[in-house]
């Protein structure tokens, strides 16, 4: 008997399987999507991570003729250059002031456009006002800012409604103190439909049982979508505000090069297209690669940054 009690105090093995283990098990039983995603890991390999081994042309003299491997090190000279030049205040306050006009009126909109069409019960009506929101974003680039040239010129018909309110006629484009006025108002025309779908696809996925109870207690439909449909898609906005924060110095060069000319540069320029400018028109690879490379390093603490404050705050977040 005292040998049978001795044996039951005894603690059982533990048999629990390694991870290898779990892991080959995993494997076994979603082998075609583990297959599946090979591609997408090899594509992020090549494209995006092997490449930033040309992130040291930023610490070295970089030179064509010698290479990545063979230019001359020096440190963190190109960064002290660029904090110390002139351009390091102007180009940083116009980045994060278009941004944050950015945050602040573009984030929201695609929000309400969701929101609206929601609460459109004409189906014919939502889908006209869905096709037509999304159309500019199918428009290229280069038409887009050639449109908004054209009607911002002298003899624009935008630029004729505002001297026929009494503006002097001057091109809106030259006129430093529009520059950020127009990039915002035209991004919102371009992306608002765009942006505007995953929110509505959030929407799809709220419980229909909530209106149902919420109409038996008589709340009227914008008391629904204060208290139910804003809240069921909250994560979605939160997830979105997280990668938005993570990109937010990453003005895009594209537009902003082909909109600004040397007399808005003083609003217009931001850290892109001084690196588009100093990389390939100077010639100056490795100054722009550590105007790049700061860039991106801030990218990532605002990411970081904005992920936990999320996390904290509402339990949502990318990781």
């Amino acid at each position: 008997m005292a040998h049978t009690a001795e044996l039951s105090t005894d603690k059982p093995a533990d048999r629990s399987p390694s991870r290898a283990a779990r892991l080959a098990r995993d494997f076994a039983l979603n082998k075609y999507l583990y297959i599946m995603m090979i591609p997408v890991v090899v594509y992020y390999l090549v494209f995006h991570y092997a490449p930033m081994y040309g992130a040291l042309i930023a610490f070295k003299d970089y030179s064509p003729m010698k290479g990545i491997v063979g230019s001359d090190w020096v440190g963190f000279r190109h960064f002290a250059d660029f904090f110390n030049s002139y351009y390091f205040w102007r180009i940083l306050k116009n980045t994060i002031t278009i941004s944050l006009y950015s945050l602040i009126f573009e984030f929201p909109t695609p929000i309400i456009l969701a929101l609206l069409i929601n609460e459109v019960r004409h189906k014919t009506f939502k889908r006209v006002a869905q096709t037509i929101t999304y159309m500019p974003y199918f428009i290229s680039l280069v038409v887009i800012c050639g449109i908004i040239t054209d009607f911002t010129n002298a003899d624009g018909i935008i630029n004729r409604i505002f001297v026929w309110m009494g503006y002097d006629g001057q091109a809106m484009l030259q006129r430093p103190e529009l520059f950020r006025s127009i990039y915002i108002l035209s991004e919102i025309w371009q992306r608002i439909g765009w942006e505007s779908i995953i929110y509505i696809a959030a929407l799809m996925g709220i419980d229909q049982e909530q209106y149902e109870a919420a109409r038996m207690d008589g709340a009227s439909r914008f008391k629904q979508m204060m208290h139910i449909t804003l809240p069921g898609i909250m994560p979605t906005i939160a997830i979105m505000m997280i990668l938005r924060m993570g990109n937010l110095l990453n003005v895009g060069f594209e537009k902003i090069i082909l909109l600004y000319n040397p007399i808005t540069y003083d609003t217009a320029d931001v850290i892109s297209s001084f690196v588009y400018r100093k990389g390939l028109l100077e010639f100056g690879w490795s100054y722009s690669s550590a105007v790049g490379l700061f860039n991106s390093v801030i990218n990532l603490i605002l990411l970081v940054t904005a992920n936990y404050v999320s996390r904290r705050l509402n339990d949502s977040s990318l990781w």
